[in-house]
C-alpha cells in the first residue's frame, strides 16, 4: 500500500503501549500491507532489516512483520508464554536507531508465541536462535520497550562500522 515514515529514537509514540487487534478487516490488511512495504524499501535502502513493528510507523496496534528469504508473516497479539533458560548475547540495533549502532543486549535463546494470524487464527509455535531474538525484540516494540532499555554499561554500545568489522572477524 505505502511506504510509511519510520519513527526514531525519541519519538514518545515508541514509548506507548500498543493495542490488541479485535477486527480482522481491510484496517488490519492496510497495516500489514504498510508494514511490507515499509520493511522491504528499508532492506533496499539499509541492505538490513527482517522485522517491523506497527508501533514504529505510528500504530499502536499489536502487529508485527517479518520478512525473511524463507518466510513472511505477520504476528497479530503475539504474546510470549514461555522463555527457555538458556541465554544468547546478541548485538541489536533497530530501524528506530536508523541502525546507526548496536547494542550489546541478553535474550532467550528460544521463546514459544501464541499469536494470530491476519485472518484470526490462533497460532502457537516455537521460535529459536536469531528469530526468537528478532521477536522478542519485536515483541518489546508492543509494550514500548526499546533495545536501549537493555544497556547496562556504556562500553555495550557500538557504531555500525564497528559491528560490520566484527562480524567479517567471526565470518
Amino acid at each position: 500500500m505505502a511506504v510509511k515514515e519510520i519513527l526514531l529514537l525519541g519519538n514518545p509514540i515508541l514509548r506507548k503501549k500498543s493495542i490488541n487487534v479485535v477486527d480482522f478487516n481491510k484496517d488490519l490488511d492496510e497495516l500489514i500491507s504498510n508494514l511490507h512495504d515499509t520493511l522491504i524499501d528499508f532492506q533496499k535502502r539499509k541492505q538490513t532489516g527482517r522485522g517491523i513493528a506497527a508501533p514504529q510507523i505510528g500504530a499502536l496496534k499489536n502487529v508485527i512483520y517479518i520478512h525473511l528469504p524463507n518466510r513472511s508473516f505477520a504476528l497479530i497479539n503475539p504474546e510470549i508464554i514461555e522463555k527457555s533458560s538458556e541465554i544468547l548475547e546478541v548485538w541489536d540495533s533497530c530501524f528506530s536507531f536508523d541502525v546507526a549502532f548496536y547494542i550489546l543486549t541478553k535474550r532467550f535463546k528460544s521463546i514459544r508465541v501464541r499469536y494470530q494470524t491476519n485472518e484470526g487464527k490462533l497460532v502457537d509455535e516455537k521460535f529459536s536462535g536469531e528469530l526468537s531474538e528478532l521477536l522478542q525484540h519485536e515483541i518489546d516494540h508492543l509494550s514500548g520497550i526499546l533495545a536501549t532499555d537493555y544497556l547496562v554499561e556504556k562500553s555495550q554500545i557500538i557504531m555500525r562500522k564497528e559491528y560490520e568489522k566484527i562480524v567479517k572477524k567471526q565470518n
